[in-house]
């Protein structure tokens, strides 16, 4: 655990005078403490809005600052929720300051001031402070790592499957639509056997680099295993899908590397599924989307293909099925 250090903390004082904190003022500063002072509410949300401090103090003296208002506009911003409250008071059990701990204020200290007190009070919030975040980051991080494909950095099969279980929750609740994009490089393992996996690695990366510029930040990419990858694409039908799919084959297919003086070109197989009513799972529909890439393969891969049930669509299929 990192040790405390009074110097990274910065303290907000509210209070129309500094009469109330002239005995604390010192030690906090002496302590290594920050201390900033403003005298008025729109001082107060100002300095919070460009500095976010570390701590507010509020001497429920000020005439000018309603602190019990000020503690819940705070508490209901979720940008500054997490900065602890104290209030200075006369009076520690008076009833309008109880209910306000369930609004942001996180403590209070009473008149006449102490100075050990005092000290402790700040080092416990702020001290609780720095650990909710640092537990918050850590579990960001684990986040990450349990939802992210380590090579390409992109979603993992664990990830598209919660990505596409959610959508497809949403499909049939309420009536949209949403397609899948399975996409599979074309002789991947002849890449591997003539290059190496090292190469067949750079090839991977380098394909998803591709189709995440021309995806939209609502849409879901990620590699399902292999040289396999899954795209999820919200509220979109198969003739906006084919068209989705159509940009990123081409893409890739004019795009290239160079591997020891030898140029290493890259071309992707695609199958489009989309959403529908009767369909009764996710599996359903990510089958359909591997048959297609499958159609696409024995047809001379470099393709992109939509499975339409023709009992499902007046869509013309044939015109969904082309290949280049």
């Amino acid at each position: 655990m990192k040790s405390f250090n009074p110097e990274e903390f910065q303290i907000l004082v509210v209070d129309e005078t500094s009469n109330n904190l002239q005995s604390i003022l010192p030690t906090l500063k002496k302590a290594g403490y920050a201390i900033a002072f403003v005298h008025n509410e729109r001082q107060m949300l100002e300095v919070v809005e460009k500095k976010q401090p570390d701590l507010i103090w509020i001497d429920l003296a000020n005439q000018k600052v309603d602190g019990l208002k000020l503690g819940r506009i705070l508490h209901d911003n979720p940008e500054y929720c997490h900065i602890p409250l104290i209030f200075l008071t006369a009076n520690r059990e008076q009833e309008d300051l109880i209910e306000t701990f369930d609004r942001g204020i996180v403590d209070s200290l009473s008149q006449p001031l102490k100075e050990l007190e005092a000290l402790t009070c700040i080092k416990t919030h702020l001290k609780l402070k720095r650990n909710r975040e640092e537990l918050q980051k850590a579990y960001a991080q684990l986040e990450k790592l349990v939802n992210t494909d380590p090579l390409t950095e992109i979603a993992n099969r664990r990830a598209l499957l919660i990505f596409g279980e959610r959508e497809f929750e949403r499909a049939r609740r309420y009536g949209q639509s949403f397609s899948v994009l399975t996409i599979d490089i074309d002789r991947f393992k002849q890449i591997n056997d003539t290059y190496g996996h090292d190469i067949g690695d750079r090839v991977l990366v380098y394909m998803t680099q591709i189709v995440t510029k021309s995806l939209r930040k609502a849409d879901c990419f990620g590699r399902y295993g292999g040289e396999e990858f899954l795209v999820f694409l919200p509220q979109t039908l198969e003739d906006r899908a084919f068209y989705v799919a159509e940009r990123i084959r081409n893409r890739i297919a004019k795009a290239s590397f160079k591997v020891k003086e030898k140029t290493v070109a890259i071309t992707v197989s695609i199958g489009i599924a989309s959403y529908y009513p009767d369909d009764g799972s996710l599996h359903t529909i990510l089958k359909r989307a591997d048959l297609a890439v499958y159609q696409a393969k024995e047809r001379g891969r470099n393709q992109t293909i939509a499975n339409i049930p023709i009992e499902r669509s007046q869509l013309d299929l044939s015109k969904h099925q082309k290949h280049f």
